[in-house]
């Protein structure tokens, strides 16, 4: 048998909870046409272990955006990007970045991906701290979407006399929980100092409402700044580049689905096509 026919397909916690049929029918698919040896991790180390010790199977994810960018932040530190294609099945409320990746978003479809598919090698940015962006990162760390919180339980369930959803609930919060709380008010404007390929875009006199990076797909980033106005509404600053720094005042920024800072300066630095993902073949 290929080793491309052996499968470790890692079911993340939160996708097996939230949605337990997609997972079923997932595993259903995938063990219908390959040797797949499952595994349910119970948290982030187990996640990690079973990563490391796939041996020559291909791993593929069982899970939302958020255990996406785990796997492949864990490969991209272990330096095993350039050898391991990824596949995901995308189960959980979080799947716009796999839908932007092309990977089908129901079940079957995605299962079948996995089987009949083909590796897309594909850019991503790396920085300073051995972090990864796989989308976008946008500085202010404005949520784009509700996140589970201390006193609202998942999905408006009331959890009186109900202890099952009491634990679900503790663990989703648990392995979701982002690292700083996310119901605060939009932060005003930053002054931030932005280079790009070392040439200054905007310096630490000119205040921003909001910076967005991504790669794309050329072996480039995309920056985009916004300005502050004053009067007359200020055009958007453009720029492409490999590298891209911040600094000036202490930030926080969103990568993908993670809030990182706040920090006081940052250096990305696009990485063609450093990572594989299994896509269906017409994508």
């Amino acid at each position: 048998m290929a080793t491309s026919d052996q499968l470790l397909v890692v079911i993340d916690p939160v996708a097996r909870h939230s949605d337990g049929e997609s997972v079923r029918i997932a595993k259903d698919v995938l063990s219908a046409g390959a040797a797949t040896k499952m595994c349910l991790p119970d948290g982030p180390e187990e996640f990690a272990r079973a990563l490391a010790r796939r041996g020559a199977r291909r791993p593929v994810v069982v899970g939302d955006d958020r255990a996406l960018l785990r796997a492949v932040t864990l490969l991209h530190r272990r330096r095993e990007l350039a050898t391991t294609a990824l596949s995901l099945v995308p189960v959980g409320g979080a799947l716009s970045l796999a839908r932007t990746l092309g990977v089908p978003t129901g079940a079957v479809a995605a299962a079948r991906a996995v089987l009949d598919g083909a590796e897309r090698r594909l850019d991503l940015l790396s920085d300073d701290s051995d972090g990864v962006v796989l989308g976008e990162l946008r500085i202010p760390s404005v949520p784009t979407m509700p996140f589970p919180c201390e006193d609202a339980p998942l999905g408006g369930a009331v959890l009186s006399g109900r202890p099952w959803l009491r634990v679900r609930q503790s663990l989703v919060r648990t392995l979701v929980r982002p690292s700083r709380p996310l119901t605060a008010p939009s932060p005003g404007p930053s002054r931030l100092r932005i280079e790009v390929d070392g040439v200054l875009l905007v310096d630490l006199d000119q205040p921003v409402a909001g910076v967005r990076v991504a790669p794309d797909a050329s072996g480039a980033a995309v920056v985009e700044v916004r300005p502050v106005s004053v009067g007359a509404e200020a055009s958007p600053l453009a720029a492409r580049g490999r590298t891209v720094t911040v600094s000036g005042t202490d930030f926080r920024y969103r990568a993908d689905t993670l809030v990182t800072g706040p920090v006081r300066s940052r250096t990305w630095t696009v990485r063609a096509g450093a990572w594989g993902l299994t896509v269906p073949p017409s994508a």
